[in-house]
């Protein structure tokens, strides 16, 4: 058996939480849960609601002694980041080489939430769509114009692109939608809209882009980017990731929205979703008794990169050789696994 460590996220704005205690019921080992004190007080939950489900709390530095860590969005700089951790949450190691290096350097195990994918649908599909739905109403906010004076364009189909959608057409705005294989269209008819949503996880390895710096001259004046993916300088050549406190700025004369977790604006809704999920899948984690969702969404076990996209997308020789070390005459567990947003 192991223990599970509940902590908060140290990073600013952001207010989801892995487990509620309504949550707990459905978990066998519930007594293996430590959560930190006051995990969810921003929500109206007390200590006390944990400990009368039979979990147990105390002090962060004791939370994060756990063989295994629980958090949605990690930051390298947390006190778990610690030689044989398991961390279970939204990693990204394939687009971030700073927390790779760190997870390989430590011996780390690194669970992705990203990547956890059930009969074909991903695990926390509730809130990519929370992701879409919240990211409307907040860009149009900072532009100050209300969704149903404007065209849009909305490029994506997906969990994000459903929840986009919805907001969308919730404010009665004219939405035409591009999904992948359309998208090259996006480019000819950009002076078309007010408002460009992606809603599209780039691909990391493709070297097109959906809109580059050059077609921002064509759109309108004053229109905005929404970059629900945000993937920097991927999709849209002229993204970078904001924040909630600075969710925009202005480029070439269009206003650019760019935060990368916009689903905590909405975090009750985003945590009890979130919740369903992980009540699914903490026992398994706590007799270590992974199943297929788990075990494919293992990317990099005790420093070992199982995930050849880490190491392709990061193009470095080292890796490479790491890589070719760690699987000659094995068949790497994970190919081909197109990540999932937030």
């Amino acid at each position: 058996m192991a223990q599970i460590g509940f902590v908060r996220s140290s990073r600013k704005d952001e207010q989801r939480v892995a487990l509620l205690p309504s949550h707990l019921g459905a978990i066998r080992r519930v007594d293996e849960l430590l959560f930190e004190r006051g995990y969810a007080d921003h929500l109206g939950y007390s200590d006390d609601d944990y400990l009368r489900e039979g979990a147990r709390v105390a002090d962060r530095a004791q939370v994060c002694a756990c063989p295994i860590i629980c958090c949605p969005k990690p930051l390298l700089s947390d006190e778990y980041f610690r030689e044989g951790v398991v961390l279970f949450g939204w990693v990204h190691a394939v687009q971030n080489q700073p927390v790779t290096d760190r997870l390989v350097e430590l011996q780390m195990t690194a669970v992705a939430w990203e990547d956890m994918f059930e009969r074909g649908r991903h695990c926390f599909w509730r809130n990519n769509e929370i992701a879409g739905e919240a990211a409307i109403p907040h860009a149009c906010l900072q532009w100050g114009r209300l969704p149903y004076e404007c065209r849009a364009a909305l490029i994506g189909c997906g969990n994000v692109g459903r929840g986009a959608l919805r907001a969308l057409e919730r404010y009665g705005c004219h939405v035409t939608v591009y999904d992948r294989k359309t998208s090259p269209r996006l480019r000819e008819e950009v002076q078309h809209y007010d408002l460009i949503v992606n809603a599209v996880l780039w691909d990391v390895f493709r070297t097109d882009r959906l809109l580059y710096e050059e077609d921002l001259d064509r759109m309108r004046p004053g229109s905005l980017i929404i970059d629900i993916s945000c993937d920097p300088h991927m999709g849209i050549e002229t993204s970078r990731a904001t924040t909630i406190a600075e969710p925009v700025y202005w480029h070439r004369g269009i206003l650019h929205y760019a935060v990368d977790h916009t689903p905590t604006l909405f975090f009750r809704s985003a945590s009890e979703s979130i919740g369903q999920q992980v009540a699914c899948f903490a026992d398994a984690l706590i007799q270590g008794t992974h199943g297929p969702v788990l075990e494919n969404a293992t990317i990099i076990r005790g420093g070992w990169i199982r995930d050849e996209r880490i190491l392709r997308f990061q193009n470095r020789t080292n890796r490479q050789e790491l890589w070719d070390a760690q699987t000659e005459g094995v068949t790497p567990l994970l190919r081909g696994i197109v990540p999932a947003v937030m």
